[in-house]
């Protein structure tokens, strides 16, 4: 599936956000009700709540409350398979310069030391959407534009509709399993956490996902935190949904553990074995690959050398550094899983684009020597 970041199909998007928050002013203190395609409010003067319909000209509308707000009115319908009709939400920091009061975003990854947060939904039956929570990322401190990375928490799904990419796994985040999704859909890059079942309410630290994001090579901590926000994504239906409360705060001062840069590998002292799992699609695919110390020497540092197959071209990674030259694919660990004790393993993956036929590669060394195939 594939859809255009939220509000960017309007082309008059910047203007029409900055303007309508202007003309509604203040802080919601009684109901506000918004049916204007890109109106905001205040919330208790520390967060936005924004109507966003920027995938249908069908009306849409939401009672802004104290604490949170409800869609009203949800004429729009798309097809399942696309984008949603809208992203009615509630945010902390800025989104197309539109910036919640006194935020303190952006800031950098690196001085963010816990972000809890926390969220109560309230579900209806009969349509088709999603509950998500969404973080936007970028190299730089932007307001306004379109964020380069994009982490969505679906804390509910109903009807047959899927995140964006393709499933690469699962990951234990917050203390629930979620099964994760990595793609792209043009405009910035996205890893969605998809949750087996309806979860009504969550609380949890946000900095949880972004340093399962940091480890999959998506982001640095460089990287910017430019807005935290919560909602739904209606494709058919969805009036009566609601967040009934939000609360989102981002803490600084702390350094989380930054990611050293690859260093290079000593000769290999021990036997290894690749497993290479790969999903593939007409024009792409997805690789998880195991790598397994089957030696009798621990390996401190590793690097995976191997040839892709002629059509085949690695386009982002998770947890490894890959890179590709030609045909060549090196992939180096991260600081996190550059150890291997004897029997020890560690996992990797990447998404590539395919032209022809897929074929999976032949042969791997690790370190120079040359491993079995598992």
């Amino acid at each position: 599936m594939k859809r255009p970041l939220r509000a960017l199909a309007a082309a008059g998007l910047l203007a029409a956000g900055t303007l309508v928050a202007v003309a509604l002013g203040g802080t919601a203190s009684a109901d506000t009700q918004i049916c204007e395609q890109y109106g905001s409010t205040v919330i208790g003067n520390r967060y936005v709540a924004q109507n966003n319909r920027w995938g249908t000209t069908a009306q849409q509308c939401i009672n802004v409350t104290g604490t949170g707000f409800e869609i009203t009115t949800q004429n729009g319908s798309s097809p399942t398979n696309g984008a949603p009709t809208a992203y009615p939400s509630i945010f902390v920091g800025c989104h197309y310069t539109n910036c919640s009061p006194g935020t303190n975003l952006p800031v950098q990854v690196s001085q963010i030391s816990s972000a809890p947060g926390s969220i109560n939904y309230r579900y209806v039956s009969g349509a088709t959407y999603n509950a998500s929570y969404d973080i936007w990322l970028d190299p730089s401190p932007k307001r306004d534009g379109v964020n380069q990375m994009e982490i969505m928490i679906w804390l509910n799904r109903q009807g047959p509709i899927q995140p964006i990419g393709s499933p690469v796994g699962t990951a234990t985040v917050a203390g629930r399993t979620w099964e994760v999704w990595r793609g792209s859909n043009g405009a910035n890059n996205v890893i969605s956490y998809l949750a087996p079942s309806a979860i009504p309410s969550l609380s949890f630290d946000v900095l949880d996902f972004i340093n399962d994001t940091r480890n999959r090579g998506a982001i640095t901590n460089s990287w910017y935190l430019t807005s935290i926000q919560a909602g739904f994504e209606p494709w058919q239906g969805g009036a009566g949904l609601a967040v009934t409360s939000f609360s989102q705060s981002v803490n600084t001062g702390g350094t989380p553990p930054i990611t050293p840069p690859p260093t290079t590998p000593p000769p290999g002292t021990g036997g290894c074995a690749v497993k290479y799992t790969p999903t593939s699609w007409n024009n792409g695919f997805t690789a998880d690959v195991q790598i397994t110390n089957t030696g009798s020497s621990t390996i401190s540092g590793w690097t995976l050398a191997y040839t892709l197959p002629a059509g085949q071209q690695v386009t982002n990674s998770w947890n490894a550094t890959v890179s590709q030259s030609g045909s060549a694919v090196t992939a180096r660990n991260f600081a996190h899983n550059g150890t291997l004790a004897p029997g020890g393993t560690a996992n990797f993956g990447y998404q590539a684009t395919l032209s022809g036929a897929y074929a999976s590669p032949t042969s791997f060394t690790l370190n120079g020597r040359a491993c079995t195939r598992a």
